[in-house]
């Protein structure tokens, strides 16, 4: 990846731990691990020491999203999945869903009406159709999940 100075490890003082690239200002830049102390864990790319591009995190309560990154934002296409079961597989901005996507619930089912279409804000505005969005994030997701370096 341009921009990567070196690779190496560091232990923080808050006790998190970074094995990665870094760029040449001492930032996470690149491809990397980071395990934070309350067990939550990033696999995947930085850009200037913040999440970006593809990309894991994992909590430590068993939620997850994978697919992609800006300014350490969920944002782009990925999955999430909260740590009862439920997923949202989709477009998310700045965090959030936002954009098209399907919600499963932990039953398998889609709700009634069913969850999919234009989110806002993690909010339906309106139903309809998307299984091309649906698709690009379980590629998305697929493709962050299987990085290898």
């Amino acid at each position: 990846m341009e921009g990567v100075a070196k690779i190496g490890g560091f232990r923080y003082e808050n006790g998190a731990v970074y094995v990665g690239s870094w760029n040449k200002d001492g930032r996470r830049h690149g491809y990397g691990h980071l395990k934070f102390r309350n067990g939550n864990r990033y696999d995947g790319f930085f850009e200037d020491g913040l999440f970006h591009g593809l990309g894991m995190l994992t909590f430590s309560d068993g939620a997850k999203y994978e697919g992609e990154f800006t300014d350490g934002w969920f944002h782009g296409y990925g999955i999430f999945w909260r740590a009862d079961g439920m997923r949202h597989e989709g477009q998310f901005c700045g965090g959030k869903m936002w954009g098209l996507g399907l919600t499963t619930f932990k039953d398998g089912s889609n709700g009634f009406p069913r969850y999919e279409g234009f989110f806002q804000d993690c909010k339906i505005l309106k139903t309809i159709k998307c299984p091309e969005a649906v698709q690009k994030a379980q590629k998305i997701a697929f493709m962050a999940r299987n990085y290898k370096e």
